[in-house]
Parts: structure tokens; sequence; C-alpha cells
């Protein structure tokens, strides 16, 4: 069961541009882990910090001006389960664990 989607057109200005990769821009994985553990922190409550990574896949690059689609669902021990799509690519997917209490 799906709990929560949401798109992010990545801005062509993000600052984390700057470093990845000059001429080639490319989305470094730790931003699209960000907008999902804060979508995660949305659903469950509580502080965004403390959040587990699991697993995770970085299957496709994307850069400035994509649209990404972010889709969150229930996973084992009240954690998350979560793809994101770059049109019909996987950009990525994975699973996280909440903070423990």
């Amino acid at each position: 069961m799906t709990l929560i989607e949401q798109t992010w057109r990545v801005p062509a200005d993000h600052p984390a541009f700057a470093g990845h990769f000059p001429g080639h821009p490319i989305v470094p994985g730790v931003v699209l882990l960000d907008r999902v553990v804060q979508m995660a922190q949305q659903l469950r409550g509580g502080s965004s910090e403390g959040w587990q990574v699991t697993q995770v896949k970085f299957l496709s690059p994307c850069g400035p001006d994509d649209e990404l689609f972010f889709s969150l669902r229930d996973g084992v021990r009240g954690g998350v389960v979560f793809s994101v799509h770059c049109g019909d690519r996987e950009v990525a997917s994975g699973g996280l664990l909440p903070p423990a209490p």
C-alpha cells in the first residue's frame, strides 16, 4: 500500500551540482535519500534524524530539470520502502527504518 507520493523537479541551480559533476551534472544519491527521509518523517512524525538506510540501489542517473516521482509504502518493522522514478526509468529504490524510540 502506498503511503505517500510526491513529484519534485530538480532545480537546475541546485547547489549539489557544483561538485557532481562540472560539465555533466547528476543528482547525488544523498540528495535523493534526504528527500526520502523527509517524506518518511512526514508520515511517521518525530525527528528526521536517526533513520537507518537498510538497503538502497541507485539505478540510473538524473540531472537538472528532471522531474522525479517519489513513492513510499509500508515496509517491515515500521519502516518504509521507497522508489524514485524519472519518467519510465527507475532511478533509485530501497528501504528505511525509523529511529529507535
